[in-house]
C-alpha cells in the first residue's frame, strides 16, 4: 500500500469481538473430511485437494485485499484528476489575462517607436530575462508614466501568479501519475491472483470438484450452527433488556427501546431497514472486484451502495468504513451494522439479524445472504454501527 495512502487498521480485535486463537471452522471441516474415506491420497508431485482449497482461498484473499487497494487509488485518483482540472483552467485563465497585460505593454514599446522616443523602457522592459528587476530599476521607474508604470505593475502581478499555478499544476500531474501508477499495480496484483486460483481449480478432476463442493457444504453447515447459537443469545439479551425496560417503566413499554436512547434505536432502525432492503435486491448479481453497482458490486462497493439508499454517505474502501461509525460488539450487533473481517480488514458484509448477513463474497461468486461465520469466527474482526 503505498505511504501516502491512509494506513490500515491494525489487527488487534476491537472492544468486544470474541477471537478465540482456534482452527477457523472451514479448517476444522476440512481436517475433518480429509481424514474420512472419501479424501482420496494426492498423486505425485501433485497437491492434494485440502492443499488447493487453502491455496485457492487464500489467492482470492490476496486478490480482495488488492481489489480494497485498487478502490483506495482510484477514488484518489478521481480526486486528484478534478483538482489538476481546475489547476489547469486556472493556469489558462491567468495566461490570458497576462497576454492582455502583455498587448499593453506591446502598445507602448510601438508608440515609443512611432514617435522616435529614446527612452528604452517598455520595449527593453518586454526583452528582459527578468522584468522583475528590470522593473525594480531607479532609471526605468523615473521614465514610466502613470499609465504605464501601472500596466507594467499589472504585467508583473500576472506572470507571477500564472507561474505559481502553472507549478502546482506540475506538481499535482505529478502525483496523479503516482496515484495511476498504484492504480495500475493493484490491478495487476488482483488480475494475477485471480489468474493463479482459476489455474488452480482448472487441474481438479470431476471427483474433486465433488469433493470440494462437499468441503464447502459442510463449511456452511457450521456456520449456519453457529449463527443460530449468535442468533439465540441475541434474543435472548434483547428479552433481558426488555424485562428491565418494563420493570424501570412500571410494567409498560413502548417502541424498540426506553429512555433517551429509544429515539436513536428508532431512527437507525429505518434507515437500517433501507439500506438491508436494497442489499437484499441486490442478491444474485455478480462480484466483480472494483464495482459500485449496479449490475455488480464488490464487497465494499455493496456496503457503500446500500447506506448511500438509506441516505448515509460511506466511504469506498473497507479500510475508511470501518472508521465511520461506532465499535459495537457482535452480540450487540443489530440489522445494518457492517461487520468486518480479517486482520486487513479486507472485507465487509451487512448484518441483517440471526447471525446472517448480505455480502458479496469474492470473484466468481453472487450477492448472498450468508453467515457471519462462513469462515470461522477467528476472522470477524469487528463490527461498526455506520449511522
Amino acid at each position: 500500500m503505498a505511504s501516502h495512502r491512509k494506513s490500515r487498521p491494525s489487527g488487534a480485535r476491537a472492544a468486544g469481538i470474541r477471537t478465540p486463537a482456534l482452527a477457523t471452522a472451514a479448517l476444522t471441516s476440512v481436517a475433518l473430511f480429509s481424514q474420512s474415506a472419501e479424501a482420496a491420497p494426492a498423486e505425485d508431485g501433485k497437491p492434494s485437494l485440502e492443499e488447493v482449497e487453502k491455496k485457492v482461498d487464500a489467492l482470492y484473499r490476496q486478490a480482495e485485499s488488492a481489489t480494497e487497494r485498487y478502490n483506495a487509488a482510484k477514488e484518489r485518483t478521481g480526486r486528484q484528476r478534478k483538482q489538476v482540472d481546475a489547476l489547469l483552467d486556472d493556469v489558462a485563465r491567468r495566461a490570458e489575462r497576462l497576454n492582455k497585460a502583455r498587448a499593453e505593454l506591446g502598445s507602448f514599446a510601438a508608440a515609443q517607436y512611432r514617435t522616435g522616443a529614446s527612452v528604452p523602457d517598455t520595449a527593453t522592459f518586454l526583452l528582459a530575462d527578468s522584468p522583475q528587476g528590470y522593473f525594480d530599476q531607479d532609471q526605468l521607474m523615473s521614465r514610466l508614466t502613470s499609465r504605464q508604470k501601472g500596466a507594467v505593475d499589472d504585467y508583473v502581478t500576472q506572470q507571477s501568479a500564472t507561474m505559481k499555478k502553472r507549478q502546482e499544476a506540475t506538481e499535482s500531474l505529478e502525483s496523479l501519475t503516482g496515484t495511476q501508477d498504484d492504480l495500475k499495480a493493484a490491478k495487476a496484483t488482483v488480475q494475477t491472483k485471480l489468474a493463479s486460483a482459476r489455474e488452480l481449480l482448472s487441474r481438479l478432476t470431476a471427483a474433486e470438484k465433488a469433493r470440494l463442493a462437499a468441503i464447502e457444504r459442510r463449511q456452511r453447515e457450521a456456520a449456519a450452527r453457529k449463527a443460530a447459537e449468535l442468533a439465540r443469545q441475541q434474543s435472548a439479551a434483547a428479552g433481558q433488556e426488555a424485562s428491565s425496560s418494563r420493570s424501570a417503566s412500571g410494567g409498560s413499554v413502548s417502541g424498540s427501546g426506553s429512555g433517551s436512547g429509544s429515539g436513536s434505536d428508532s431512527a437507525y432502525a429505518t434507515k437500517a431497514a433501507k439500506a438491508i432492503a436494497f442489499a437484499r435486491a441486490q442478491i444474485g448479481k455478480p462480484y466483480v472486484w472494483g464495482a459500485t453497482g449496479p449490475g455488480s458490486y464488490d464487497c465494499s462497493g455493496l456496503s457503500q451502495a446500500a447506506w448511500k439508499a438509506a441516505g448515509v454517505s460511506l466511504p469506498r474502501t473497507t479500510y475508511d468504513q470501518v472508521n465511520a461509525g461506532t465499535t459495537v460488539s457482535l452480540a450487540d450487533a443489530r440489522p445494518g451494522d457492517l461487520v468486518f473481517f480479517y486482520d486487513d480488514v479486507s472485507h465487509v458484509g451487512i448484518y441483517i439479524g440471526n447471525g446472517m448477513m448480505i455480502h458479496a463474497p469474492k470473484p466468481g461468486a453472487y450477492v448472498r445472504e450468508e453467515s457471519v461465520y462462513y469462515g470461522g469466527e477467528s476472522i470477524i474482526h469487528s463490527v461498526v454501527r455506520p449511522a
